[in-house]
C-alpha cells in the first residue's frame, strides 16, 4: 500500500471518528471537541501511571510513595534497599514525624550477621490462645504475617505466590472472607478468616454451618480462626466482590452464582451483641481447638466498652486476639466515601482499643494485631511501641509480588496478573518467582524491625515502649506517644513473665521443647 492509500484510509478514519463523534450524545466534550477530546479521556485513564514516573515527588504520591514502593520492589528482590545523600522528607515542616530514639549503650549486644540474614527468626511475643487454654494455642514464628485478601480479589497465581511466599518466610497468611481455594494450599500455615457472608463455612441457603467449619479445619493447616466485623477501608459495608471477577470456580468455592456483584452484609447473622459474639467465639474455639480472635475496624468505641466489660466479668469466655484495621487500609472496591472517612486511621483506632483492655488488665491475655499501612518499618515500630504484637502486610505484598499501584483492583484488568480474574492477565504472574519475592519482603521488614529495636536496645521489637518513639512538628516540638494517646505507666509493655522469655528466646537461651506453649489455665 502506497502513501496515498495510507493517508487515504487515515483520513476517512478520522471522518468516521469525527461523524460518530458529533452525533453522539454521551459524551459533552467529544461532541464539542470531536477527534481531540479522545485525548483527556487517555489521559485520565493513564493519570496514576502519569503521576507515578513523572509528576510526583519520591516522598509524595499516595496510597504509597515513590520511595515506599521502591523500598517494598528491592526488598523483595534481594537488591539495594538502602537510600544515598540523606533524607528527602521535609524534616523542618512535616507534622508528626516519626523519631525513633536509639540508646547510646544497652546490655543487648550488636549484632554481627550479613545484612541478609538478620531478622530472619522474629516469633511473637505472645502465645496465641494461651491465656485461655486453647487445645491448640501456639506461638507465631512471625511478628509479620499476610493480611486477608480473598481468592477473587486477587488472582489464583497471586494468591498462590502469597501462600508459597508464606511457607518460605515462616509467617501467617489470612484467607480473607472469601474462603479457602486451593491456592491457599500450597504450604503456607492460614488463618481462616470467617466473614458475614460465611463462605467456605455455610449451608446452601448462606447460613453458618458448624459442621463444616470443623471439615475444613482438620483437612486444612489452619493455626487460627478470624471473625471478620468490618474492614479498614470500608467499614460497617460488607464486601464487594463485582461480577466481573466472579468466575465459575469461584461461584463454587463461595457458594454463589457465577457473574453476579457479590456482596456481604454489613453485619453477621449468628449474633447481634457481645454476650452472643462470645457465644459464638466459644463454640468456635471449643469446636475446633484453635484461638479464635476478631477483625475489626473503630468507630464507636460503646462496642470495645461492652467487649472489655464483658470479658472482665466473665473471664470464662473472651476473644484470643484482637486484629485492629485502620481506615487508611486498602481493599479491592469500596465506595470512595467509605475509603476516606469511615473508621479513624491505625493509631488512634488501635490507641483507642488498647487503652480499654489495659485499664481492664486484660492486655497481657490477647494477642494484638495491627494493620492499614504497616508493612512499612515506621509504621510497623510505632505499632509495636503502642503495643501491637504483630503486624499484618496487604497491599505492600501485592507489591512484593508485582503491584504497580495502578489502583485498577475494582475493575478487573490490573495489568500485573495481581487484582484480577483474566486469565490472560494473570498469566504474566509466576506464582514461584513471585513467592521467593513475597518471603523477601517479609524477611526484610523483619530484618529492618530487628535492627532498629537493636538501635533503641532491646532483642525483639515487643519490647519497643511508647517512650522509645517521639512525633515532632518540624524542629519545633515533640511529644511522646504516650503523652500523646494517654497511656498511663506500663501500657504498651509486655507483662515480666513474657518479656523474659521472648528476651531469652532471642538470645538462644530456652532449649525447643520449653518454647513450646504450656495450655494451662
Amino acid at each position: 500500500m502506497g502513501w496515498k492509500s495510507l493517508v487515504g484510509t487515515g483520513l476517512a478514519a478520522t471522518g468516521a471518528v469525527v461523524a460518530y463523534d458529533l452525533t453522539q450524545r454521551k459524551h459533552a466534550i467529544l461532541r464539542n471537541f470531536p477527534v481531540v477530546g479522545h485525548a483527556r479521556y487517555l489521559l485520565e485513564k493513564v493519570g496514576p501511571e502519569l503521576r507515578q514516573y513523572i509528576v510526583t515527588s519520591n516522598d509524595e504520591e499516595r496510597p504509597f510513595s515513590r520511595d515506599q514502593r521502591r523500598w517494598v520492589y528491592a526488598s523483595s528482590k534481594m537488591e539495594n534497599n538502602y537510600f544515598g545523600f540523606g533524607t528527602d522528607n521535609d524534616v523542618e515542616n512535616s507534622l508528626g514525624k516519626t523519631v525513633i530514639k536509639h540508646r547510646t549503650f544497652s546490655t543487648v549486644h550488636a549484632t554481627t550477621h550479613p545484612h541478609a540474614e538478620e531478622g530472619v527468626h522474629l516469633p511473637s511475643a505472645k502465645v496465641m490462645g494461651q491465656a485461655r487454654g486453647r487445645a491448640r494455642a501456639f506461638r507465631p514464628n512471625s511478628v509479620v504475617n499476610i493480611s486477608g485478601m480473598s481468592f477473587g480479589s486477587l488472582s489464583g497465581n497471586a494468591i498462590s505466590a502469597l501462600n508459597k511466599g508464606a511457607a518460605i518466610a515462616g509467617c501467617l497468611h489470612n484467607t480473607g472472607e472469601g474462603a479457602l481455594s486451593p491456592y491457599h494450599r500450597q504450604g503456607g500455615d492460614v488463618v481462616f478468616q470467617i466473614g458475614t457472608a460465611y463462605f467456605g463455612c455455610r449451608d446452601r441457603d448462606g447460613n453458618f454451618d458448624l459442621a463444616r467449619l470443623k471439615d475444613l479445619v482438620a483437612g486444612a493447616p489452619i493455626k487460627a480462626i478470624e471473625i471478620k466485623l468490618s474492614q479498614g477501608a470500608k467499614p460497617g459495608l460488607g464486601g464487594m466482590l463485582p461480577g466481573a471477577k466472579v468466575t465459575k470456580e469461584i461461584a463454587e468455592i463461595r457458594g454463589i452464582e457465577e457473574g453476579k456483584d457479590c456482596a456481604s452484609p454489613a453485619r453477621h447473622s449468628e449474633f447481634d451483641d457481645v454476650d452472643s459474639l462470645l457465644d459464638f467465639v466459644e463454640l468456635i474455639a471449643q469446636t475446633t481447638g484453635l484461638p479464635v480472635g476478631i477483625k475489626s475496624a473503630v468507630g464507636d468505641t460503646g462496642f470495645w466498652d461492652d467487649l472489655v466489660a464483658a470479658m472482665s466479668a466473665d473471664r470464662q469466655r473472651g476473644v484470643d486476639f484482637v486484629n485492629i484495621d485502620g481506615g487508611e487500609g486498602g481493599t479491592g472496591a469500596a465506595p470512595l466515601v467509605f475509603a476516606d472517612s469511615v473508621a479513624y486511621p491505625f493509631r488512634l483506632g488501635f490507641t483507642e482499643v488498647y487503652r480499654r483492655f489495659a485499664a481492664a488488665g486484660l492486655a497481657d491475655d490477647v494477642t494484638f494485631i495491627g494493620a492499614g499501612k504497616l508493612g512499612l518499618p515506621e509504621n510497623a515500630l510505632v505499632a509495636f511501641a503502642l503495643g501491637a504484637d504483630m503486624v499484618n502486610v496487604g497491599r505492600e505484598a501485592m507489591m512484593a509480588i508485582g503491584c504497580i499501584q495502578a489502583q485498577r483492583c475494582h475493575s478487573d484488568d490490573c495489568p500485573t496478573g495481581v487484582a484480577t480474574q483474566s486469565p490472560w492477565l494473570s498469566r504474566g504472574l509466576d506464582p514461584a518467582s513471585k513467592a521467593v519475592r513475597a518471603a523477601n519482603y517479609v524477611v526484610s521488614l523483619r530484618r529492618d524491625l530487628l535492627k532498629v529495636s537493636g538501635a533503641i536496645g532491646v532483642p525483639h521489637p515487643g519490647l519497643i515502649l511508647p517512650s522509645d518513639i517521639d512525633l515532632v512538628d518540624g524542629t519545633r516540638t515533640r511529644q511522646g506517644l504516650a503523652e500523646l494517646y494517654d497511656y498511663q505507666p506500663g501500657w504498651g509493655a509486655l507483662s515480666t513473665a513474657q518479656a523474659d522469655t521472648i528476651t531469652r528466646l532471642m538470645l538462644g537461651e530456652l532449649p525447643d521443647e520449653e518454647q513450646q506453649p504450656s495450655t494451662r489455665r
